[in-house]
C-alpha cells in the first residue's frame, strides 16, 4: 500500500486568468477617471500627496507578504457583487454628473478584485492597502468648502492672538490679518485643509506600520487634526514675524511656497514627540504584570528537571508518606516545648 503523504495543494495559477481579464476590463472602464486623478494630483496643491498613496499601498502589501498564504487562497464569488456595486456607482456618477463619486467607485471594485483573486485569505492580507487608497481620492467640493471656512477663521483668530502675545500690532478683519501696513490674507488655499488631509494620510500610514494597542492607534489618527491646525498657525505666525522684521519678500515666498514643505517635517516632529510621550505614559500591562503561575519570580525562568511519566505517581506518594500527619506535628511541638 502506498503510504506517501499527499502533496499540499498549491494556488492554481490558471485561476488568475479570469481575474486578469476582469482587472483589464475595469482598467478600461475607469481609464478616464484615472487620468482625471493624475491631473488633480499634478495641478491641485491640496492633493499632490496622491502620487505617494498608491506607492505606500504597494509598500504595505510588500511588508504584509508574510500574511498571504497562497495555498489558502480560493476565488470567492463575493467579489462579483462588490465589482457590480462599483460599476453601478460609476454609471450613476456619470449619469448624474457627480464627478466626485467616480474615483470613489474604484475602491469597491479593487476590493472585489481581491476577493475574486483569493477570498478571505487574500482580503486578510490586502485590506489595509485597499482602505489606504481612499486618501488618493479628492474630497467633494461641497465638503471642501464647508471645512475650509471654519479652518480659515480659526487660523486667523489664533494667529492674531499669538502675534499680539508676541507684542506685534496685529488685528483680524474677517479672514485678513492687518499688521502695520501689511495685510496677510488667510485665503481658502491657506486654510490648513491641505495639511489636514495630508496629516490624516500620514497618521494612518504610521498606524499601519507601528505595532501598538488599538487605542494608541486611534489617538495617533485623531491627533492629525490638532497637528494640522497647529502647523497652519505656525505658518501664518512666522509669516507675520517676517513682515514685522521687514523681510517682506522672504515672508511672501515663505507663506506661499516654502511653508508647504516646511510644515511636513514640523508635523513629523510633533508626531514623533507624541509617540514618545505615549510610550512613557502608557505601559503595556501584559509586559509589566508578572503572570500568576504560583511559581516564585526568582525561579520562574529556571527549567525544572524532567521526571519520567511513570515515576510521577510514586514520587507524589513518597512525598505524602514523608509528610507528618497533624497529630504527629502536635506531638513534635510538645516534645520540643
Amino acid at each position: 500500500m502506498n503510504t506517501t503523504p499527499a502533496a499540499p495543494s498549491r494556488f492554481n495559477l490558471a485561476a488568475l486568468a479570469p481575474v486578469a481579464l476582469t482587472a483589464a476590463a475595469l482598467l478600461w472602464a475607469f481609464w478616464t477617471t484615472l487620468v482625471d486623478l493624475a491631473q488633480t494630483w499634478s495641478h491641485n496643491p491640496q492633493y499632490t500627496h496622491g502620487w505617494l498613496v498608491p506607492a505606500f499601498a504597494a509598500f504595505l502589501l510588500w511588508t504584509r507578504r508574510g500574511k498571504l498564504d497562497l495555498a489558502a487562497c480560493r476565488p470567492s464569488y463575493w467579489g462579483l457583487p462588490l465589482i457590480a456595486f462599483g460599476l453601478g456607482l460609476r454609471l450613476y456618477a456619470t449619469y448624474a454628473f457627480y464627478g466626485s463619486l467616480e474615483p470613489l467607485a474604484l475602491l469597491p471594485c479593487i476590493a472585489g478584485l481581491v476577493l475574486l483573486f483569493g477570498g478571505r485569505a487574500a482580503w486578510g492580507w490586502a485590506w489595509p492597502a485597499v482602505l489606504f487608497l481612499g486618501f488618493m481620492i479628492p474630497l467633494p467640493y461641497s465638503v471642501s468648502v464647508a471645512m475650509s471656512g471654519p479652518l480659515q477663521r480659526l487660523a486667523t483668530i489664533v494667529s492674531t492672538f499669538v502675534m499680539q502675545t508676541l507684542g506685534m500690532p496685529a488685528l483680524d478683519e474677517g479672514n485678513v490679518i492687518q499688521l502695520n501696513d501689511q495685510r496677510i490674507g488667510v485665503v481658502e488655499a491657506c486654510s490648513g485643509l491641505r495639511m489636514l488631509v495630508v496629516f490624516f494620510a500620514m497618521s494612518t500610514a504610521v498606524v499601519m506600520v507601528v505595532k501598538r494597542h488599538w487605542m494608541d492607534k486611534a489617538i495617533i489618527v485623531l491627533s492629525a487634526v490638532p497637528i494640522a491646525i497647529i502647523s497652519n498657525i505656525v505658518r501664518v505666525t512666522l509669516t507675520g514675524v517676517m513682515y514685522e522684521m521687514g523681510k517682506n519678500e522672504m515672508a511672501h515666498q515663505f507663506f506661499h511656497d516654502v511653508a508647504g514643505w516646511f510644515m511636513m517635517p514640523l508635523a513629523l516632529g510633533m508626531l514623533w514627540l507624541e509617540l514618545g510621550v505615549m510610550r512613557r505614559l502608557f505601559v503595556d500591562a501584559a509586559a509589566a504584570t508578572p503572570a500568576k503561575t504560583g511559581v516564585p519570580a526568582s525561579t520562574r525562568g529556571v527549567p525544572r528537571p524532567a521526571v519520567p511519566r511513570g515515576n510521577r505517581r510514586a514520587a507524589n506518594r513518597e512525598q505524602r508518606v514523608k509528610a507528618p500527619s497533624p497529630a504527629q506535628q502536635v506531638e513534635q511541638s510538645v516534645e520540643k516545648g
